[in-house]
């Protein structure tokens, strides 16, 4: 990894480490007012918040564990290669089909001219062309 991408990743780490330290000072704070207790804390109303930050806290979790999987992933990507990997698409190329299937297409819808409104007979009304306000 590059010295930008290193310092992305373990800004993304960091930034993902913030709300799990802030909801574990919550969940001490609450500790500790319990008298350090979990006990305590259920006696005096607070194991129903306890639970809540702890569960919060969890789901903070999950975005950490995908960055340093990810990370991981990538360290293990860019060392286990050294090169350029060989290509496994089969011979397929995607540019060469939507070349073929644009030229196809215009090829089958050439642009027409739409076809002469008949004049109105003479007479009667005029039917609206289209929405909006009548102007005249």
């Amino acid at each position: 990894m590059s010295g930008i991408a290193t310092f992305k990743s373990v800004f993304r780490v960091i930034r993902a480490l913030l709300p799990i330290v802030y909801f574990t000072g919550l969940l001490v704070d609450l500790l500790d007012v319990s008298g350090g207790s979990i006990h305590q804390a259920w006696r005096i109303g607070l194991g129903p918040t306890i639970l809540g930050l702890g569960f919060i806290g969890l789901l903070f979790c999950i975005p950490l564990a995908l960055r340093i999987v990810r990370i991981l992933n990538g360290l293990r990507a860019s060392g286990s290669g050294g090169g350029s990997a060989p290509d496994d698409d089969d011979g397929f190329d995607a540019d060469a089909a939507v070349a073929r299937y644009l030229a196809q297409r215009s090829a089958e819808a050439a642009p027409t001219s739409p076809a002469p409104r008949p004049a109105p007979k003479s007479g009667g009304p005029t039917k609206p062309t289209g929405f909006g306000r009548r102007i005249g």
